[in-house]
């Protein structure tokens, strides 16, 4: 069985730089839209009796790049694949993995269900937001981690003397943790409320940080709030300036980058798993995630393990 690969307009370099490594063509594509906004897709080769690989992140504008890869799927499945596999570097609606207060829409089972649906017969994502996001899954779910490649690039990079992990939030403690026992570094923990999607309160910062050189590492970088707030926590409990961010995600949405240009950050290292762009004023480094998906796509279709590749709490 033939393997094909299918990029979808979410993160086209980035498909591009899987199908080099594992030196096969990338299947033609076509995606339009109506005047309305209904999106249209067809495949331009033949994918019958292969093994089809959609490279898709649902990130900004999540709702339009969730679709596409639905069409992406069911054009895979009506068009004679053997087998359908999402490969999703960003899995957008992951934070709406469970029902904080009544009347809320439990978005993650949603699209974990629409997915499915769509013919999908196994999902393969980076660093989801929560681990809890596999049990939504009807279809077989492989969770893999960038934190191996984000660690290299630190060590890369030179880590700071007398640093310390910090974890932005209580949901990210365990991700800190694995940094840590990595690094042989201390933790810290940034204890927060979140007032809104953009808006976070801290109230305290648990861990000694005074003298330290900060290292926030999460999961992700949506708006920046959180890591401005983090970084002002420990700074103010005496933390050195000159702070280190590391997260797979960079979705710098809104006014991210001139939210985080004032707060005193020394650098941010984040993976490919959405497009790039600099951002003025900070030290950016991309750590492309090409060769982990390139890894995983070829040992899922010699039927071999993925040991050492899932990410694990």
């Amino acid at each position: 069985m033939d393997v094909c690969l299918v990029p979808g307009s979410g993160n086209v370099p980035l498909a591009e730089a899987v199908a080099a490594s594992l030196g096969v063509a990338l299947v033609q594509t076509e995606v339009t839209k109506f005047p309305d906004g209904e999106q249209h897709v067809r495949l331009l080769n033949s994918v019958r009796g292969a093994g089809v690989f959609l490279i898709q992140p649902t990130g900004p504008p999540v709702d339009s790049h969730l679709v596409e890869l639905l069409l992406l799927a069911d054009a895979a499945r009506r068009a004679g694949a053997e087998r359908v596999t999402a490969v999703i570097p960003y899995f957008g609606y992951a934070r709406q993995d469970r029902r904080a207060r009544g009347r809320e829409a439990l978005a993650a089972r949603l699209a974990a269900d629409l997915i499915a649906v769509a013919g999908v017969d196994r999902v393969v994502a980076v660093d989801v937001h929560s681990h809890a996001i596999e049990g939504f899954f009807s279809v077989p779910f492989d969770h893999v981690s960038a934190v191996p490649l984000l660690l290299r690039e630190m060590v890369r990079l030179g880590l700071p003397a007398e640093g310390v992990i910090v974890s932005p939030d209580l949901g990210a403690v365990k991700l800190a943790e694995r940094y840590a026992k990595e690094l042989d570094l201390p933790v810290a923990v940034v204890r927060k409320t979140r007032l809104s999607g953009a808006e976070v309160a801290v109230t305290g910062v648990t861990g000694d940080v005074r003298g330290r050189a900060p290292i926030i590492v999460d999961d992700m970088i949506s708006t920046g709030a959180t890591i401005v707030a983090a970084t002002e926590a420990v700074i103010g409990a005496g933390a050195r300036q000159g702070v280190t961010v590391a997260a797979t995600h960079g979705l710098f949405a809104g006014d991210a980058w001139e939210r985080l240009q004032g707060a005193g950050l020394e650098r941010v290292i984040v993976t490919d798993s959405v497009p790039q762009v600099a951002g003025g004023g900070l030290s950016l480094h991309v750590v492309s995630i090409a060769p982990l998906l390139a890894d995983v796509i070829g040992k899922l279709h010699r039927r071999e393990s993925l040991s050492g590749l899932i990410a694990y709490e």
